[in-house]
């Protein structure tokens, strides 16, 4: 007798590497001492929230009506959140949002799931640049949509655009890109962005289509060295911004983000009621209230991201200095590390060291592992020793 749906079952079978990895960081650390285990497999800000999240909760407790705080609104969230959400977009980017070009989500994967709700039919294909964050596999599939990935080009990992022009069809529906990249670190430059602009809408009018490009945006303000992160609305009209405040904010469990769906867009008054409908049939009916309205009172506020950068310097430094192959990260809290035997073999040998990764294959990109360096320091610093060794275990030779 079947219990749970066939795709349910698939989607089990699959579940995510990170998670396990991370539930398994959990039982060493319960046998050997937290301090003990280096867990480099779950992208968890580990830096707290700005203190203006705190001055901000208690603002609203003490300053505002205990209806508004907590009652049902709108489904595309508060005006006065949205309002101010789009002027603050208006002012980094020079746009030209309104409110009603704002819908607020249940963090990026919510919103996420909203648009490909929304935009979805059956095995309407949706593209993606691997290494990809292995989730949208389970997003596009469960609105019965067909993933189609595009091979990487592990030189830069900027997207492999010679493919993905080639991959396209009538049938696509959605491109999503990730910048800063998950789980790679890259930013896409304005090159790529605008190369792939053009082949958009060369592929629009050959097809007769509309293809909507979805950037899915939750490490946009974690970059190093000055780098500009291009926001694509500008570049292509119909461009669907996911954003999220966990990376941001440090506020992953609040579960708070938004959409954005320009006017420019095509059928885009449409898109947006159909994506308000798509939040209550999938149960959010709207982005958390309280969460809605700290994000407004923190529209400015940012975590720390000198912390990163000094991770990153040292991670960055230490591993290539050991011989191991990698792309510099400009962004996120990742690096992505190319192992110098087969990515199963590696993490489990990692393991004996109480060093926690995730394969490459979790991103469709084997041979690889993520490393997440949102973590201490000193994490970094007492889980080095181990990482030279699997280097002389495995005959990584020095960089000269």
């Amino acid at each position: 007798m079947k219990v749970i749906a066939d795709k349910m079952k698939e989607m089990v079978e699959n579940s995510s590497a990170i998670r396990a990895m991370f539930e398994e960081g959990k039982r060493m650390a319960a046998i050997y001492g937290a301090e003990n285990i280096y867990d480099f497999s779950l992208g968890n800000p580990n830096l707290p929230a700005p203190q203006e999240v705190e001055k901000a909760i208690r603002g609203i407790l003490e300053e505002e009506d205990s209806i508004l705080i907590h009652g049902y609104m709108n489904n595309s969230g508060y005006e006065d959140v949205r309002c101010e959400i789009a002027e603050s977009i208006n002012q980094k980017f020079d746009t030209r949002f309104t409110e009603d070009n704002i819908i607020m989500t249940v963090g990026a994967a919510g919103g996420l799931n909203v648009i490909l709700k929304t935009l979805l039919n059956p095995q309407d294909e949706v593209l993606v640049f691997a290494p990809y964050f292995g989730e949208y596999r389970s997003y596009v599939a469960n609105y019965d949509g067909k993933l189609i990935v595009v091979a990487p080009d592990t030189k830069t990992f900027q997207p492999n655009l010679e493919e993905m022009e080639k991959k396209i069809t009538a049938r696509t529906k959605a491109v999503i890109v990730n910048s800063p990249n998950n789980p790679t670190g890259v930013v896409y430059t304005e090159d790529t962005i605008q190369k792939m602009a053009d082949i958009l809408n060369r592929k629009q009018k050959e097809y007769g289509i509309h293809i909507y490009l979805i950037s899915d945006e939750p490490y946009r303000e974690l970059v190093y060295d000055g780098i500009k992160v291009p926001y694509l609305t500008k570049y292509y009209e119909n461009t669907i911004v996911g954003y999220s405040f966990s990376k941001s904010l440090s506020l992953p469990g609040e579960r708070i983000g938004y959409l954005v769906i320009p006017k420019e867009a095509a059928d885009s008054e449409l898109i947006r009621k159909a994506a308000n409908v798509a939040t209550r049939i999938l149960g959010f009916v709207n982005a958390p209230s309280l969460m809605q309205r700290v994000a407004a009172r923190c529209i400015h506020a940012k975590c720390k991201v000198e912390a990163y950068n000094k991770n990153r310097e040292l991670l960055y430094t230490s591993l290539t200095s050991m011989g191991y192959e990698c792309v510099k990260p400009e962004g996120a809290f990742y690096l992505f590390m190319k192992t110098p035997t087969e990515e199963t073999e590696f993490c489990e040998a990692a393991k004996k060291h109480n060093i926690l990764v995730v394969g490459g294959t979790s991103f469709a990109c084997p041979g690889y592992v993520r490393i997440a360096y949102c973590v201490g320091y000193d994490t970094i610093v007492k889980a080095l020793p181990g990482f030279q060794a699997l280097a002389e275990e495995f005959g990584v030779k020095k960089a000269e």
